[in-house]
């Protein structure tokens, strides 16, 4: 069984930055995609950033230019550097490690920038 756990999230004024950051079990370049949403109570989850096992990475409009996806395949690891948070970033964001057609999901993290 595949485990996915996040931390790094907490409380942060708007413009401050925070790392998340995910660990999955056994090794994640084994993982077709690993990548990061958000979902609050008013929104559907919703994609914010993913990347490839070959490094490709895609954003979310909403984040482009302020959040960058990384991974560290020694460590197992997957970042999620966010700055310039925005009070509409607030949401709990989940880790998601993808593979032959199966998704895994961390517990989520929640972040909450205050304005």
């Amino acid at each position: 069984q595949v485990q996915v756990v996040e931390s790094g999230g907490g409380l942060v004024q708007a413009g401050g930055s925070l790392r998340l950051s995910c660990v999955a079990s056994g090794s994640i370049a084994s993982f077709n995609r690993m990548g990061w949403y958000r979902q609050t109570p008013e929104k559907a989850r919703e994609l914010v950033a993913a990347i490839s096992s070959g490094g490709t990475t895609n954003y979310a409009d909403s984040v482009k230019g302020r959040f960058a996806i990384s991974r560290d395949n020694a460590k197992n690891t997957v970042y999620l550097q966010m700055n310039s948070l925005k009070p509409e970033d607030t949401a709990v964001y989940y880790c998601n490690a993808y593979r032959y057609s199966a998704d895994y999901w961390g517990q989520g993290t929640q972040v909450t920038v205050a304005s």
